[in-house]
């Protein structure tokens, strides 16, 4: 069997088919449906997502809900004739205990072990304050911040919509609702659970109508899922843990599901991880309500426990999620579907048009 590399998932993509904006409406986004089987693709609009289950197909959604995570800091000066830096973006990334987290500075050459960083509100008032206690690769650092009574008040105050870099312009006041599922709950994630944007409250009110039945798991997305591979081969590819949660009414809905071989239907690549994590850990048996955290890869070869259909975004060139898909559906039918996608001219990434793959 020949070994896979990161360059055999590349795709030539025009930079105008990155979506820079969310639809004008949520949910009015376009729909590439496709038979992971066969790799016949059918054009198609997210409206019409029900003609394409089946009743008593179980959707599964991951109701993590995205935090205002890139900051803006400056450095504390410790020597009089030391010259003050600009500003120093700091994003979090995910907490690591009491008052600590994980982020990432840029530009980060410079703060070193030991800086305190200082972030203030557009009035001056300085909010927070944080030590850097370790550093990493790549700009990771470990930052503790000084107690204050709200932490997340003060991040909702002070704190940017974490838009990824491909977005080419800072977050709007409308990008607080837009990059937020309709049904985000648990508070965690750095990043949205892109396939879980193009849902209203209406359609999925039409689709437990159908007879579909819809359950919710937790993953806070991590930038790691995200985050550039930085090796050549699928092989070496190692992902950043993420946290998840299953509870007990979302375990319940799974085992049934399972027990019944009613398909089950993941919203995104995070609820697929989350799922196939806990299935793998199960070893064959049904799933418990349970939180932990997750590394899992999954690149093709995976045997899949669990997942009978994806919902999701389209994805960057050479990455895991790409990789992920191309698991599910065999990564020549994907990169076919891809190109069909940009010759049709769809919308690429976050805020852009979605995949349904059965």
């Amino acid at each position: 069997m020949t070994e896979l590399s990161v360059a055999g998932f590349d795709y030539s993509l025009p930079e105008e088919l990155i979506a820079q904006q969310p639809p004008a409406e949520r949910g009015s986004s376009r729909m590439l449906a496709m038979d992971r089987l066969t790799g016949v693709v059918q054009d198609s609009l997210f409206i019409n997502l029900g003609n394409h289950l089946r009743r008593g197909d179980l959707l599964v959604l991951n109701d993590s809900r995205v935090i205002p995570a890139r900051l803006y800091a400056r450095r504390t000066l410790r020597r009089e004739k030391e010259k003050p830096t600009g500003r120093i973006e700091v994003m979090l990334t995910e907490p690591a205990g009491p008052n600590q987290w994980r982020a990432l500075v840029r530009p980060g050459r410079k703060i070193a072990i030991g800086e305190r960083l200082v972030f203030p509100a557009p009035s001056g008032e300085i909010l927070l304050e944080a030590e850097v206690l370790e550093r990493g690769p790549y700009g990771e650092r470990l930052l503790e911040f000084a107690p204050v009574d709200d932490f997340f008040s003060i991040l909702d105050r002070i704190g940017h919509v974490p838009l990824p870099p491909y977005i080419h312009r800072d977050d709007a006041t409308a990008d607080r609702d837009r990059y937020q599922t309709v049904f985000a709950k648990e508070r965690g994630s750095v990043a949205a659970p892109t396939a879980g944007l193009h849902f209203t409250p209406q359609m999925l009110d039409a689709l437990a109508a159908q007879g579909i039945e819809i359950a919710r798991i937790t993953l806070h997305v991590g930038l790691g899922t995200f985050a550039p591979l930085r090796v050549d081969r699928v092989a070496e590819v190692r992902l950043h843990r993420e946290r998840y949660i299953i509870s007990a009414e979302a375990a319940a809905a799974i085992n049934a599901a399972a027990a019944e071989r009613r398909r089950i239907v993941a919203v995104g690549t995070t609820v697929v991880r989350t799922l196939e994590a806990a299935a793998l850990e199960a070893a064959g048996n049904p799933i418990q309500p349970h939180s932990g955290t997750t590394e899992i890869f999954i690149s093709p070869g995976f045997e899949f426990r669990c997942v009978g259909a994806l919902l999701t975004n389209f994805h960057l060139p050479q990455s895991s999620l790409l990789m992920l898909v191309g698991a599910f559906a065999g990564r020549e039918n994907v990169l076919a579907a891809y190109r069909h996608a940009i010759e049709q001219k769809y919308r690429f990434f976050s805020y852009g048009d979605c995949m349904l793959i059965q």
